[in-house]
């Protein structure tokens, strides 16, 4: 069986290591390569036409990129795309579009493009996007690189097309991370993973027999903060996501958990536990290895996270008798109450406007992915899973990632913060949690 491990107890860090794995062998590669299956998208998606681009062969190593752009836009659950064997030509310029044909098949945007390998032996993607009802350009731009980043051009046109139409930046060519694991007891397998945002080009990063918890990425989107288990203990290390090199940041004793990542990429909020077991929130600066105690609780606090401003941070507290989200100032003092309805809201996350907190509740029975607006305090559920946990704000604030159980394997899934629209990210074998999603410009 795989089951990635119930964060949802948040006495949890105080058994784990009473039920360590102890087998498995090294894997050459990332085994948990996602797959996407929409499982809700808007009443009415938008119609658009994705022509195939004229290819650049043999240096485009045959990617489909407008089967990339479709993917993206159809999986976003805001856009119908016309089926190929129905459109009335392969344009590959804006000047050769007929607006009125393309209108004549339902089409209210068409975008074209082509490849073309430059002088210095990079490749540029040129595409055109064409509003059909007016008959306008829209857009017309370029992206460039190696071949190696082909797929990212492509999510960059996905990104280009969805923020000229619907008015926000698009978030396909960013990255997750996530933990994969396989194997049954005493023989699982843990790997950390980083992929693009639709699940394809996975990489390995880190490959153990010892639970790995907790992924978390800095503003740069260069490192990656986790918690692994590999010494028997708790362990947060820091790893440089391109070059595999990484460091042992906090190794105390009892709990070392949660890392979170402060704004300026200069500090960690952590769980630690010290000896007598009981958790509360540190903030490590990496620099000078300073510590600073930033709650002193007999109850649990756990689970920070930084306020966008890096002015405060949100934390995870039983300390009113059930688990409830607190604010509290970086440099410590008496923390602020943000939630109150219901009797369980946990694992706080903030948009990157510091406008909306994700949190896990207790909804229904079950735990459920929901929102909150910090301005008004109006709570909206948002997931409908029985154990749905480790809520990831897109960079752009528009959707969630999150992990769910799934016929008791956990998958990933995604879910609109209006609620509208969700897909579903599974691998064939692994179980896959504790996701994270990356920064742009990663």
């Amino acid at each position: 069986m795989h089951r990635c491990p119930n964060r949802l107890t948040l006495r949890a860090w105080l058994t784990l290591a009473a039920v360590l794995a102890i087998g498995g062998g090294a894997a050459p590669e990332a085994r948990a390569a996602l797959q996407i299956e929409i499982t809700s998208g808007v009443r009415d998606p938008i119609p658009i036409a994705i022509v195939p681009f004229a290819p650049a062969s043999p240096a485009d190593g045959g990617l489909d990129v407008a089967g990339v752009v479709q993917h993206d836009l159809e999986g976003s659950g805001r856009f119908r795309a016309l089926p190929r064997e129905r459109m009335p030509a392969t344009p590959t310029r804006a000047e050769a579009i007929s607006a009125a044909d393309w209108k004549g098949v339902g089409s209210d945007y068409v975008a074209v493009g082509r490849l073309a390998v430059l002088e210095n032996g990079t490749l540029a993607v040129d595409f055109d996007l064409v509003n059909t009802l007016t008959g306008v350009r829209l857009a017309t731009q370029r992206f460039t690189g190696p071949a190696s980043a082909l797929r990212n051009a492509a999510h960059r046109v996905s990104d280009a097309i969805y923020q000229k139409i619907l008015g926000v930046r698009g978030a396909f060519a960013t990255r997750i991370a996530y933990v994969s694991i396989d194997g049954a007891p005493p023989a699982q397998h843990y790997q950390l993973i980083v992929a693009d945002a639709d699940g394809e080009n996975a990489h390995l990063i880190l490959d153990s027999r010892f639970p790995i918890m907790s992924p978390a990425w800095s503003p740069d989107g260069q490192w990656l903060a986790y918690v692994s288990f590999e010494s028997k203990l708790s362990g947060v290390y820091v790893q440089r996501v391109r070059t595999g090199e990484r460091s042992l940041v906090s190794a105390r004793a009892g709990i070392n958990g949660a890392p979170a990542w402060s704004p300026d990429g200069r500090k960690l909020a952590l769980t630690l536990g010290g000896s007598n077991g009981n958790p509360d929130i540190y903030v490590l600066d990496l620099t000078t290895q300073g510590l600073t105690r930033i709650t002193d609780d007999p109850a649990i606090d756990t689970e920070p996270e930084w306020a966008p401003d890096g002015r405060s941070l949100y934390f995870t507290s039983d300390r009113a008798g059930s688990p409830q989200i607190y604010q509290i100032s970086a440099s410590g003092g008496r923390p602020k109450r943000i939630t109150f309805e219901g009797n369980y809201n946990a694992r706080p996350r903030v948009s990157a406007d510091g406008s909306t907190l994700a949190m896990v509740t207790l909804d229904g029975g079950g735990y459920r992915i929901a929102v909150q607006d910090l301005a008004t305090g109006a709570v909206r559920v948002l997931s409908h899973g029985h154990l749905d946990e480790s809520p990831s704000f897109a960079p752009n604030g528009a959707t969630l990632l999150y992990s769910q159980r799934e016929s008791s394997r956990g998958t990933l899934a995604t879910i609109s913060v209006d609620g509208l629209t969700g897909l579903r990210l599974k691998a064939q074998q692994a179980a896959v949690c504790d996701p994270a999603w990356g920064p742009f410009g990663t």
